[in-house]
Order: C-alpha cells, then structure tokens, then sequence
C-alpha cells in the first residue's frame, strides 16, 4: 500500500476536537466562577456539588453515550466509592468506634485521598470486569433492566454488610475534603478522559456498534467486546466520583446512592445530550441549577405575596418534566449536534483532496477465491438455500442473479457468517469461512455491503468510513488516509462531514460501498447497491464500480434486480431460482439459458422465449429476460 501522508487534515482535526473539549471546559468554568462570585460561600457549596456531578454524569455517558444503553447500575459504582474511599482515609481512632467489626485488611490505613483514589479506581475497574461480563452480552432494554438489577442488589449488599457500611444507618467520619480545587480538577480530567475515549478507535467502534450491531460486526467490530470496554471505563471513573462524592458529604447511607440520585445523573445527561460530553456538562449545569431553585419552594414559599404549600417531591416531579420536555423538543439534547467529532467540520472536509494511491494494484493482488461448496440454510423447515456451489475469484465481477425470493442475500448471509450454514462450506482460499467468528470474517479479505442500508446513523460520512479503515487494522493516520481516499472516489468529500442520516440516498448508497472498500478487501460482496437509484445514479455507480474492479483488482460478488446493470459489468453470472444454482455462465450464455428465462417470464410462453432467445440474444439482459 502507498499512500501520500496528509498534512494539513489530521492537524486540523485534532484542533477541531480540542476545540470542543476546551469549550466543555470553559462553560463548565465559567459558571463555577459566576457561582462563588455572586453567592459566595453558598455559590462555592453548589459548584463543588455541580463539579462533582460532572464526573459522575460524564463517567455516565462513557457508557451510556457510546453504547446506546441507558444504566441505572452506575449508583453501585459511586457507593463503591464512596464507602471504600471513606473506610481508607478515616481516622483510626474514629474507624474503631465507629466499625468496630470491620475485617482486619481494611482497617486502621488513614490515608490521604491521593493514596485512597488510586486504590478506589483499582477496585472499580475490578467490579466493572465482574459485572460487566454479564452485561456486556444484552443490548437495549434487557441491558438497561440488568443494570437496575445491579443498583438493586448493591443497595441490599450495602445494607446488609453492617461490619462495613454500618447498613442502613448513617457512615459517618469520612473527611470532608472534596473543596473547589479539587473537584474542578477531577471534572476537567473526566471531560479529557471522557473527548479522548468518545475520539479514540475503541468509542468509533462502540458508537458503530450503538447504531448498527450488524454492520458493526460485519466490519470486524466485536460489538460485545466494546461494550464490554465502555462499561469498564465508566465504571471506573464513576468508582472515582463517587470516593469525590462521599468526601463532599462527609456522612452518608446506601439511600444516598439509591434512585433518587442515580435518577437525577441520568436527566442531567439526557437533558444535556446522551451522546455528547459536552451535553453531559451543560447538562449537569443544567439540571443543578433547576434542582436548587425548586428547592426553595419545595418546602413552602412565598410569591409576589403568594404563600405556596409545602410540596414533598416536587424536585422529583420537575425533574421528569424537564426530561419529558426536553425528549419532545430536542430528542439529542440540549447541546444537539455540536460534537460531531472527526469529520464535523464540513468546509474543512470539502476543501481538501487526498492525495492518495490506490491501495492496491492488479499486479500486487495476490489471487484468491471466495468458494461456495453445497451451501443448504432452512427456516422453519423451509429451504432458503439448497446445494450452492459456486466461485468468485479476484480480478473479476461475478453477478448474482435471480428473481425475489430466489436466496441471494441468504446466500450473501451465509458467505459471511451472518448465518450459520445447516450445510456445507464457504472457503477464502484455505481458510473455512463457515468456522470462523461473524466477526473475524473481514480480516480473510471479505467485505460487504447490504440489502437494506446499514449505516452508522449517528456518525458523519467521514466516520463511517473511518470506522472501517481502523477496524482493517490501520493505525490512525493511515485510516485518515484511506478515508479520504474512499471518499473521493465515490464523490463524497464535500458531505463528509454531515451525519449519514442527513445525507441524500445515493450518496447513502455510494458511502456504504466506500466504507466497505476502506477494508481493502479482496473480495466486496455487493447486495443490491443500486436499489432505489434513478437511472444516472446507477450507470455512474456502474462506472465507479468498473474502475475499481481494474485499478484495484479485487473480485466482485454482485446482487441485483437490475438486469442492465448486473449485466454491464459482470464478466460470470451465477442465477439462482428457489434456493438452488439453475444456471451460471457468461453473460449471453445465462441469457440464452432457457432454465434462466422459465424462472423469469414462467412457463406456458415456449413460443415468446424462443423468439426473445433468438432475437434479442444481444440485447441488454433487462430487455432479454423481461
């Protein structure tokens, strides 16, 4: 591979993402002077609170932002910390009043919190493996029900271990010395931390994985590994929040990390913007200062002479209005689109060109075969597909044909363990596709693309093909590099920067097929990637297409309804009727096949398929087999 290093883009896009961490930073500092300024001692108390909150909810979002899940486990986390920062620094003499049974290798240690953090991240890193291994394999709502399952068990845990936790009375004697100082410092690390990790190629790949599992997968991602990662993370940082929380207090119960608070860090990051770190910031603020005002009325107050009642709750019942509110009137949150990341800034994409070589030549392919043996798969008994055998060698366009219903995309499935075959085998070239992880699949040289799009919704053009690029393996800069590169070639650079939900549907079409293409691959599978194109979108798809197949010199394995097309860049045809191989050939072989034109115009019409077989055999195939 020969790629031209770009220097001006990587840099700019290491200032675009600076940019937006600093502007997280700035908001973030100037309320928290704006605050002890104006109110003083009483402002200060509310910005250590606000700064504390920063790290727990970004800690939050590491997971929550990244995976797509909502957890309300993290509570379990902060009370870890909470407890185990608090037994490690509290005087001992207060320590053996206070705990009198606490085991022996946690007792009598009255360190500093700078000795007792390192230890309090150690211990929540090892609770996020444990736990995480389980929930790292649900996705959606079970995922979300588990991590309530969590809060619920450690709340019980913490009540019942009263040598430790003194159960549901009050811990007290743990110092107070989260102050302003401190507690700015640690937001301003959890919103590095947090940019770096949302940037880094472990949160493209979570995010991917978040927007499209299959895809993911489908690239080389191991969408259960990132999200087993994300949740370690932000387990580990809210471990930390917590240690920061309970030195804030001073004196706390396993009430004091139940759901009220865990219920409040998770508006704070939907109101702000569940897949932004800067929501998660504007969000705390957000919510913080909401919190506080209300609760000058909640306990009675009056109005412009108005007495209003006493309201128990009433934080709670504002808290889910705003949340309700801000759900109807701005579903990302607050903050919205702003942190795009990589590839957000659309002028600067658009401006540059790649100056990039093929990744591949003809001449440096090294030939290989994607093999179909005697392929079967049923479904409920019925057969999607029988007996295939085919080939799609490098250096060539196979085209897959055959009317709906025929097997094709199961067939696709199959080649790239999407589907486990009830039979047969698929080889690239000595290796068994069919006893290889889904995921592993890209790295033996197969990419695809599918039937129905499957892009990474939340992430811009830029980043779909990025994802693509790193998972093949590239370290950062090459990745860069092959992006551009795709982009340009299907004509995408001037989009790269818009999310691909925004993007018009053949650009859509193309920038699957450009991610697809970042993997380098040896052999694309291509499942209907002219569906849905108007007639100059598929004979330029069609151009790009033939170009890439002889400047880079990898196969192509081809599906569509589109006979013309089909026909005008295949150099083999494989045609298949009810699950089964019918016919395979050159292209004006399969058009003279009478089994071929049976399939498409039926039987009955012996007479027409002689007449269209002798008269249009040199015809475009749509108009051969109509």
């Amino acid at each position: 591979m020969s790629i031209v290093p770009l220097h001006t883009h990587p840099g700019r896009l290491r200032a675009s993402n600076l940019l937006r961490t600093a502007a997280a930073v700035a908001v973030l500092l100037a309320v928290v002077l704006g605050l002890t300024l104006i109110f003083g001692r009483t402002g200060e108390r509310i910005a250590v609170q606000m700064c504390v909150n920063v790290v727990a909810v970004v800690a939050l979002a590491v997971y929550c932002g990244n995976t797509g899940i909502v957890s309300f486990g993290h509570g379990a986390f902060l009370a870890l910390g909470a407890y185990l920062s608090g037994i490690l620094t509290m005087p001992a003499a207060l320590q053996r009043s206070a705990l009198p049974d606490l085991p022996s290798f946690l007792a009598g240690h009255e360190v500093t919190i700078w000795v007792s953090l390192p230890v309090v991240a150690l211990a929540g890193l090892a609770f996020a493996a444990l736990t995480g291994s389980a929930i790292a394999r649900l996705v959606g709502a079970s995922a979300t029900i588990a991590t309530l399952g969590l809060l619920i068990i450690a709340h019980g845990v913490a009540i019942a271990a009263r040598e430790i936790t003194r159960g549901s009375q009050t811990f007290y004697g743990v110092p107070r010395v989260t102050d302003l100082v401190l507690a700015l410092g640690a937001a301003t690390s959890a919103i590095l931390l947090a940019r770096w990790y949302r940037e880094s190629r472990l949160g493209l790949f979570s995010r991917a994985a978040r927007d499209d599992e299959d895809a993911a997968t489908a690239l080389g991602i191991n969408a259960r590994r990132t999200r087993f990662i994300a949740w370690c993370a932000s387990g580990t940082m809210a471990t930390v929040a917590g240690a920061l929380y309970g030195h804030m207090l001073g004196a706390f119960s396993p009430a004091s990390f139940y759901l009220g608070l865990v219920f409040a860090q998770v508006v704070m990051m939907i109101v702000g913007g569940m897949s932004s770190v800067g929501g998660a910031v504007v969000g705390v603020i957000a919510v913080t200062l909401l919190q506080d005002t209300v609760r000058q009325f909640e306990g009675g107050s009056t109005v412009l002479g108005v007495t209003l009642p006493e309201v128990f709750g009433l934080t709670t019942i504002v808290l889910g209005l705003a949340i309700l509110l801000v759900i109807w009137a701005r579903p990302q949150g607050l903050v919205g689109g702003f942190e795009l990341g990589p590839g957000a800034d659309a002028n600067l994409l658009g401006r540059l060109k790649p100056r990039v070589t093929p990744a591949r030549t003809p001449e440096s392919v090294v030939p290989a075969t994607l093999k179909a043996s005697n392929l079967s798969k049923s479904f409920a008994g019925v057969k999607a597909v029988r007996d295939v055998s085919f080939e799609a060698p490098t250096g060539r366009i196979t085209g897959l044909i055959g009317p709906n219903g025929a097997g094709k995309s199961t067939l696709v499935n199959l080649l790239t363990r999407a589907y486990q075959a009830d039979t047969g085998s698929a080889h690239m070239g000595e290796v068994d596709l069919t006893r290889v992880s889904h995921h592993k699949v890209p790295g033996f040289g197969v990419s695809r693309s599918f039937q129905n799009l499957r892009l990474f919704s939340g992430l811009t053009a830029y980043e779909n093909v990025l994802v693509a690029a790193l998972a093949a393996g590239h370290d950062r800069k090459t990745a860069a590099a092959i992006t551009l590169r795709e982009l340009d070639a299907f004509d995408l650079g001037e989009v790269a920067g818009y999310r691909a939900d925004g993007l018009p549907y053949g650009a859509r079409k193309r920038l699957e097929i450009a991610r697809a293409l970042a993997q380098d691959p040896k052999i694309l599978l291509l499942d209907e990637p002219a569906a849905g194109m108007n007639p100059s979108e598929t004979d330029d798809l069609a151009d790009r297409l033939i170009k890439v197949g002889k400047t880079r010199g990898i196969g192509v394995l081809l599906i569509d309804h589109d006979l013309r097309f089909v026909n005008r860049l295949s150099d083999w045809i494989v045609v298949m009727h009810q699950g089964g191989v019918i016919a395979q050939g050159t292209p004006e072989d399969v058009r003279a096949n009478p089994k071929v034109i049976e399939a498409y115009i039926g039987k009955g019409r012996t007479a027409q398929k002689a007449e269209i077989s002798e008269t249009n055999r040199s015809q475009p195939t749509e108009v051969a087999i109509k």
